[in-house]
């Protein structure tokens, strides 16, 4: 027990000092007159009403140009097996997913999708508000039916590969706008959920383009969560935006046409989990190596897709970048690790609030990466016995070491082009992934059998130092 509470101490201690590390990067972004808070899950091109659709009926529907997987497809494309087996499952655990707004039948479409896949229920599952009641949800209210798909992808996917960990959904009531409230709701109930440590992993699956702030100064004081949960040794995860390397204006769809990243996905105490695409076959096994995320559909010319990445203009390069320098420069790069999230390899989802079109719909985006990759910590919070705080030291200390658990993704980029307009076509060119670290795909993706006791070896390792 003296160990365990010295090695807690220890990891607090090191959280802290990442925090109080943080520097900020100037100059600031031009003042905008609004910041919007946009969730970032992506809705695949199928739906189903009776079953979840499967790769076969996938691939037959869309003349083979889309998959869509079930929950022991990505297992096994994740390496999971070896864990669960011993007996590695989250169990002990709470995984805190963070949602605006939350879904009226999240609790019944997590018993729905469980059975689907015969998986068995959380061991606990609650919904709590502590930023205030929920506004009673109407199919045509602004973002309602996309949260909840968001909150339905988020809840269901984190338990999929933690079957074993609790799941507690955090609801805010508003999402309009951030600086004055969406984000401060965002972080009244983080800090509840901090101060009373109720997880020790946290997934957020939204975002704000950086440049969308007045600056640092509007900026600074929503950090105030992630300098908590540092301090109390909680992880906290973040997709990186499904934009590429630009991202949405203060009004979407509005998009940058000029490189960008978003908060809080570029938060140095906040893990950024961009986007691969994986393929795999019907029962799990890799049919070829991932690569970056970036799908082109025709048939939506103004929507690009592919994983988030970049350089922030609000941080500086932090110490454990210091050795990817000649990627990421003077700033803080995005993103760190990445996860399945490609919209043409889909993962099956189960929703039935009003308005839906049909009880399985297919999913895809860095709002699908993010509890993937939150789930996982959850493991090896398990493991450790104990939450592993702030994420990315270990992470990349275990890149520059070549650690079997860190799988290089080393093709594909994040360039996006859209149709501006009837006659114009705006491309932002971004990031290619190339070996070891990059603006695409951070360090690369996982194998969990290897990631997990590795990712505790060396974090038990940071904290003694």
């Amino acid at each position: 027990m003296r160990r365990t509470t010295a090695l807690l101490a220890a990891v607090a201690l090191l959280a802290a000092a990442v925090a109080s590390s943080v520097q900020h990067r100037g100059p600031a972004p031009a003042a905008r007159s609004t910041v919007r808070l946009v969730p970032q899950a992506r809705l695949g091109a199928i739906t189903a009403r009776r079953s979840p659709p499967t790769t076969a009926s996938c691939l037959a529907r869309t003349s083979g140009r889309v998959t869509c997987y079930e929950p022991a497809q990505i297992r096994a494309g994740y390496d999971l097996a070896p864990l669960y087996a011993r007996g590695v499952d989250g169990r002990g655990e709470t995984i805190v997913v963070v949602d605006a707004f939350g879904s009226p039948t999240i609790t019944a479409d997590l018993a729905s999708f469980d059975a689907a896949f015969h998986l068995p229920a959380p061991p606990s599952f609650k919904v709590i508000t502590p930023a205030g009641p929920i506004p009673a949800f109407g199919a045509s209210g602004k973002d309602r039916p996309g949260w909840a798909s968001e909150t339905s992808l988020d809840v269901e996917w984190a338990h999929a590969l933690a079957p074993g960990a609790s799941i507690l959904l955090v609801e805010t009531p508003t999402d309009e706008v951030e600086g004055t409230s969406g984000f401060p709701d965002i972080v009244t109930a983080e800090r509840y959920v901090v101060t009373h440590r109720l997880g020790t992993v946290i997934s957020q699956s939204f975002g704000a383009t950086e440049q969308t702030f007045h600056g640092f100064a509007q900026l600074s004081p929503l950090r105030s969560a992630y300098v908590a949960a540092a301090a109390a040794g909680i992880s906290v995860v973040s997709g990186s935006g499904d934009l590429g390397a630009t991202d949405f204006k203060s009004t979407p769809p509005a998009i940058y046409t000029s490189r960008v990243t978003s908060w809080p996905a570029s938060d140095p105490l906040v893990t950024a989990v961009g986007g691969t695409r994986v393929d795999l076959d019907a029962s799990g096994r890799a049919i070829a190596r991932a690569v970056t995320w970036n799908d082109r559909f025709p048939q939506l010319p103004s929507v690009p897709d592919a994983s988030g990445g970049g350089r922030s203009v609000f941080f500086a390069r932090p110490a454990w970048q210091r050795g990817v320098a000649q990627v990421v420069g003077a700033a803080r790069g995005v993103p760190d690790v990445s996860m399945s999230a490609s919209c043409t390899a889909v993962v099956d989802t189960y929703v039935s609030f009003p308005g839906t079109t049909g009880n399985w719909e297919t999913m895809c985006g860095t709002s699908e990466a993010a509890p993937l990759f939150a789930a996982i910590v959850a493991l090896a919070d398990e493991e450790a016995g104990h939450g592993l705080g702030v994420l990315n030291p270990a992470l990349y200390a275990l890149s520059a070491a070549h650690a079997a658990g860190i799988v290089d993704v080393v093709s594909g980029n994040n360039t996006v082009s859209w149709a501006a307009s009837a006659t114009r076509t705006d491309t932002v060119t971004g990031f290619r992934a190339t070996a070891g670290y990059d603006l695409a795909t951070g360090v690369g993706t996982v194998d969990a059998a290897r990631f997990v006791p590795e990712l505790v070896a060396e974090s038990r390792a940071l904290a003694a130092r």
